[in-house]
């Protein structure tokens, strides 16, 4: 029996993930769930007033799933920042979680920010 069905198609289209977001001093903060990634696996890209993730499927899990309800990615969400958070920014990644800071400042051109791996 296998329960996987849509499973393997579902894999390969980027889930949407879920963020919180919150202002810190002088910065705001996002902060999404990314299981099963490694942080040179992620993508983050802000551009203007948006804050794009992404994140590659690390590898695909061939198995007979008698229930396959989640996967390791891909993963993908954009999201609109508030005004005034257009400037230096910094990422992070540990415990599966990535950590997004933007500091307040005037946005601009799109900018790839590298996401530093904490022990």
């Amino acid at each position: 029996m296998s329960g996987s069905g849509g499973a393997e198609a579902a894999a390969g289209r980027p889930q949407v993930v879920p963020v919180n977001m919150y202002e810190a001093e002088q910065a705001i903060v996002l902060v999404a769930p990314l299981p099963g990634v490694m942080a040179d696996d992620i993508t983050v890209v802000i551009e203007g007033r948006t804050a794009t993730i992404a994140a590659e499927m690390r590898t695909k899990a061939v198995k007979d799933y008698v229930l396959h309800e989640w996967h390791y990615g891909p993963y993908e969400r954009s999201v609109d920042l508030p005004d005034g958070f257009g400037g230096p920014a910094e990422a992070s990644f540990a415990n599966g979680q990535l950590a997004l800071r933007i500091e307040r400042g005037e946005g601009g051109d799109r900018r790839q920010i590298r996401v530093a791996r904490k022990p």
